[in-house]
């Protein structure tokens, strides 16, 4: 899956803050922890692409199959570049053998002022 699949909002002509979404990810049921340990391994390598600003990974306390992103980017193409990435391209070939259904994605824009001074 390239980042094509995605439906990527391109900002409104106003926007000051980063490009941010957050997302969902539910587990098969008994694949929760290979999926957790899929989504830590993007982690790293992730904060180290040029345009990250945010990139985490939570897991639901009540619901242990649950899992939450939340990402934030410098610019629409950071993020582009980022789905490009040959681990970011393997774990979305793969996801289906971990996930139940597929992941579900809220793209956000910043209401609040950025920075934060």
């Amino acid at each position: 899956m390239s980042n094509a699949a995605f439906a990527l909002p391109e900002p409104d002509a106003d926007e000051t803050g980063p490009y941010a979404l957050v997302g969902t990810a539910r587990a098969k049921p008994g694949q929760a922890d290979a999926l957790e340990a899929a989504l830590l391994a993007m982690v790293a390598p992730t904060r180290l692409e040029d345009g990250a600003l945010e990139y985490h990974v939570h897991r639901d306390r009540a619901d242990s199959d649950l899992f939450l992103f939340f990402e934030a980017w410098a610019s629409l193409d950071h993020l582009k570049a980022h789905l490009e990435q040959p681990y970011i391209l393997d774990y979305l070939s793969k996801r289906t053998a971990y996930l139940d259904g597929d992941m579900k994605v809220n793209w956000l824009k910043m209401a609040s002022p950025y920075p934060k001074n």
